[in-house]
């Protein structure tokens, strides 16, 4: 490479696509093997009262579902649960209008005016010490509400969120969803293990997470922006507090069932990220175990760049027997890669027996993720950086 592209390209596309994925790699799975999830301090007994705030954007065929399971939850403790119509234009509102629940309040809002807005709405209204936010397409496996408070409850007591558990609810969809339940299931629960393992958890998503009321709104709420729920939880790192994770608090959500919302869905992940960096770039200098994987998330960008603009040219070539970048020593990665992904595997899997439920039969789209996912996440990724720095649009898009 260095006689093609001089030393200094030479050595970063070496950087990006061996060095540093081989010493994640190595760090991710040497961390996994260390990790033994804390155990409640309190397991059992009454619980402080919670609210739940779910907003919903043309939810009208999951609403109820969402709802519903909400309330087979049987929270030992007072529940508020407040769902934020923002706007939508099918039959929510109908849908939430006919659901009678006692502890259920419906705020409809007059228009579409993005995730943000809506859950900064119905902050205004939280009871209780704990907020709560739930998509308003998933479904809550049991005892999640409770698994995630006292895990909250057990943790430092400088913790300030704790994410729980997203799955993926509609894995049985197509291809595109079967291969993201492994996204999910692996690469996304590992992530915030092995974070909240170095008291550093990095994203409490909006989708299913519990946070210290009165921080919230110390820190202003949730910030209008593509990934409101990263910067907000960059917000909370800021400010001095701990993130942590919930491994057996289960959520099911539905992901995206084509690649084209998939890839949209990615690109906002990936302008969340920027948007975080631009907003909270000095926690880069904070002289804690979270500061690792702050620097880690800056190293993804490069990362993705050097994937896609160097490492996949260098597949193709090598598939025409131009080894300029790639070759049959790329082939060595697979065997690594197969024992990281069984170490996930058996720890998820033994999270899964512990809650009762069974890891479902999906091996062909297992096979499509290990081999082929990183083709279009990281270029997906790549674009998302980019529109962060070229379009200011800020859409409450699909997932």
């Amino acid at each position: 490479m260095s006689h093609l592209f001089g030393v200094v390209w030479a050595y970063l596309i070496l950087f990006g696509v061996a060095i540093l994925p081989g010493f994640m790699n190595a760090f991710l799975m040497s961390s996994l093997l260390m990790d033994r999830r804390p155990v409640f301090r309190h397991a059992t007994g009454r619980l402080p009262g919670i609210t739940v705030l779910v907003a919903a954007y043309n939810e009208e065929a999951n609403i109820a579902q969402t709802i519903e399971s909400i309330e087979k939850q049987a929270y030992p403790g007072e529940l508020q649960v407040i769902v934020i119509n923002d706007g939508s234009s099918d039959g929510t509102a109908a849908e939430l209008d006919r659901l009678q629940y006692p502890w259920l309040e419906v705020i409809h809002l007059p228009k579409n005016a993005g995730k943000a807005n809506a859950l900064n709405e119905g902050l205004k209204r939280a009871r209780y010490a704990m907020t709560m936010t739930v998509d308003g397409d998933s479904y809550l496996y049991r005892n999640a509400l409770e698994n995630l408070a006292r895990r909250y409850l057990s943790d430092p007591p400088n913790t300030k969120a704790v994410a729980g558990a997203v799955l993926v609810r509609n894995s049985r969809t197509n291809l595109v969803t079967r291969i993201q339940e492994w996204d999910y299931f692996h690469g996304i629960a590992a992530t915030k293990r092995v974070q909240s393992l170095y008291q550093g958890t990095l994203v409490a998503q909006g989708a299913f997470s519990v946070y210290d009321t009165d921080v919230l709104r110390q820190v202003g709420g949730w910030p209008h922006s593509v990934g409101e729920d990263i910067v907000l939880t960059w917000a909370i790192l800021a400010a001095g507090y701990r993130v942590g994770f919930a491994e057996n608090a289960c959520l099911f959500t539905n992901a995206p069932t084509t690649w084209r919302q998939f890839i949209r869905q990615r690109q906002r992940w990936s302008r969340g990220l920027m948007e975080a960096f631009k907003a909270h770039w000095r926690l880069l200098f904070r002289l804690r175990m979270t500061t690792i994987f702050i620097w880690w998330n800056l190293l993804f960008p490069y990362m993705d760049v050097v994937y896609t603009c160097a490492f996949l040219p260098g597949m193709v070539l090598a598939l025409f027997g131009i080894f300029w970048i790639a070759g049959p020593m790329t082939l060595l990665v697979l065997p690594m890669a197969m024992i990281i992904n069984g170490i996930m595997f058996r720890i998820q899997a033994g999270m899964f027996a512990e809650q009762g439920l069974k890891v479902r039969r999906n091996k062909f789209g297992f096979v499509i993720y290990s081999l082929f996912y990183g083709l279009v996440l990281q270029p997906a990724c790549v674009v998302g950086y980019v529109q962060e720095f070229v379009t200011r649009s800020k859409r409450w898009g699909t997932k």
